[in-house]
């Protein structure tokens, strides 16, 4: 599900509604379950790679503010490989195997390395390193270890922030989930015009700026240098457009939160 496409708006105004009107004991029900539903809306199954990594990360995190010495190391090594793990076979698995199948085929060899046909689960790397930031800090002693499970797997899960970023602070969130909050216009008003502009952002000039990326880099054999420099530059502004625009996303929803308490 696109932040820019139809269907999430009406799901954004639908979670946004019933936040408001449920008790506050039943919100992070709510928007576990949103959160699961806007995921599992691009490939259901990839969701159980979350309830995988969000398992093992919530019990490391007791084990390592509980433990001493190795124990609590091993416990923090074991959430890294797992989270890295799987980043790794499915972000760069094919990435290392191309490379290595042309080396041998350079060598006249015959050998090669299976690739694995699979799509990329959507937000991987942001949703691992958002799991990674909590078994960390807590190893830091930054974070207590969060001993209800719904609202840690809320922490990784949470929708606004999961396929996009930005990565967050366990201490920065989670109490968040924990507060009051209440429907305000002021911050209503404020957060739709933040909404909008970040909307403008995505839409008219990444997007734009996208079409003249696509265009050299997909055939840069059909282009002179200037046209690639000026192809390299917009990608660049593209990707700086597209990060503000989620910062103002983001600042929005945080700005209406923390203000709310």
């Amino acid at each position: 599900m696109l932040f820019n496409s139809f269907n999430f708006l009406i799901f954004f105004i639908v979670v946004t509604a019933l936040f408001f009107a449920l008790p506050h004991k039943l919100r992070w029900v709510l928007l576990l379950l949103a959160s699961c539903y806007f995921y599992m809306a691009f490939v259901p199954v990839y969701i159980l790679i979350l309830l995988f990594t969000i398992i093992i990360d919530y019990f490391a995190g007791i084990i390592i503010e509980n433990a001493q010495g190795k124990k609590r190391k091993f416990a923090l090594l074991a959430s890294l490989v797992a989270n890295i793990g799987i980043l790794a076979v499915f972000k760069y698995y094919n990435f290392f195997a191309d490379n290595i199948n042309a080396l041998l085929h350079s060598t006249g060899s015959n050998s090669m390395i299976p690739m694995l046909k699979i799509i990329l689960p959507i937000g991987l790397s942001f949703h691992t390193f958002q799991a990674m930031s909590y078994t960390i800090e807590v190893y830091r002693g930054n974070q207590k270890a969060e001993r209800h499970f719904g609202i840690y797997a809320l922490y990784v899960m949470f929708y606004p922030q999961l396929v996009a970023g930005p990565i967050e602070r366990p201490q920065n969130v989670l109490h968040q989930f924990y507060e009051h909050h209440y429907f305000d216009w002021d911050r209503f008003y404020s957060g739709l015009r933040k909404i909008l502009w970040g909307f403008f952002k995505k839409v008219v000039i990444a997007d734009r700026l996208a079409i003249v990326v696509n265009s050299v880099y997909n055939h840069p054999q059909g282009h002179n240098g200037l046209e690639i420099a000026i192809a390299t530059v917009f990608f660049l502004s593209r990707y700086i457009a597209i990060s503000r625009a989620i910062l103002t996303l983001h600042w929005a929803r945080r700005r209406s939160w923390d203000s709310s308490s």
